[in-house]
């Protein structure tokens, strides 16, 4: 008796599942944030810190002020020194656990010899020279969560610009623990990783924006500035 012929089966159509959204507080590893993240709405920001989700609040005037001041004073400086560069709210991939998105950030250059570069699809990698904060609702996460991730990552000085209390906080990296600075006399902020760059903290918090650029102009002038400019210069020379 002849087998009847029958038609082979179709191939078996593997359904691929939405992956789940991101909400505040989900505990996650770096990798599994970031491609949740990938997939939310363009508009929506989340930030990975010591492996738990947080979602920032919206935010008011006061904040948006401020960061654009502080972006105001980082840029100048960037325009002054060859070899930096500034980031606005970018996300850097600092670890497992830690995928964060600063109000802002100052590095040297990767072929200059910074210590941060990109990944293939374009995302920071590896710890910023310097990180500002600018801390009204989130000022607890700032000071303490996030504080301790730029800590083990190796971000070499951290600002925190404290709205509510009216102070910045200016921590610097030594033998892998954030010591607090203290402004000189004139009430300014010297960094120790970029000569030059100077911060009148009473300025920035009253939202004085010339006195914020004269006082950054005094750091731009020293000898100091000029020879980090010159050193900048060597290492790409020498790369």
């Amino acid at each position: 008796m002849e087998k009847l012929q029958t038609a082979p089966a179709p191939p078996a159509v593997l359904s691929v599942l939405p992956l789940p959204p991101l909400e505040a507080g989900d505990h996650l590893d770096q990798a599994t944030f970031h491609a949740r993240y990938e997939a939310m709405p363009l508009d929506f920001r989340a930030e990975l810190i010591g492996g738990v989700v947080f979602v920032p609040s919206p935010l008011r005037s006061e904040h948006g002020v401020s960061h654009a001041l502080v972006m105001g004073w980082l840029t100048n400086y960037w325009g002054a020194t060859l070899g930096t560069q500034v980031r606005d709210n970018a996300t850097a991939i600092l670890g497992e656990e830690s995928e964060p998105q600063p109000d802002a950030a100052l590095i040297i250059e990767p072929e200059h010899g910074g210590q941060s570069s990109l990944s293939e699809d374009g995302y920071a990698t590896g710890p910023p020279e310097l990180i500002v904060e600018v801390a009204s609702s989130s000022e607890s996460i700032d000071l303490h969560s996030k504080r301790r991730d730029y800590e083990q990552a190796g971000v070499l000085e951290y600002v925190v610009v404290v709205l509510h209390q009216r102070v910045v906080r200016w921590f610097v990296l030594q033998d892998g623990t954030y010591r607090e600075g203290e402004a000189d006399v004139h009430g300014w902020f010297k960094s120790a990783v970029f000569p030059g760059l100077w911060l009148d903290a009473s300025a920035l918090l009253r939202l004085d924006v010339r006195q914020v650029m004269a006082t950054l102009q005094h750091g731009i002038e020293t000898p100091e500035h000029a020879v980090f400019v010159q050193q900048l210069q060597a290492r790409r020379s020498a790369s």
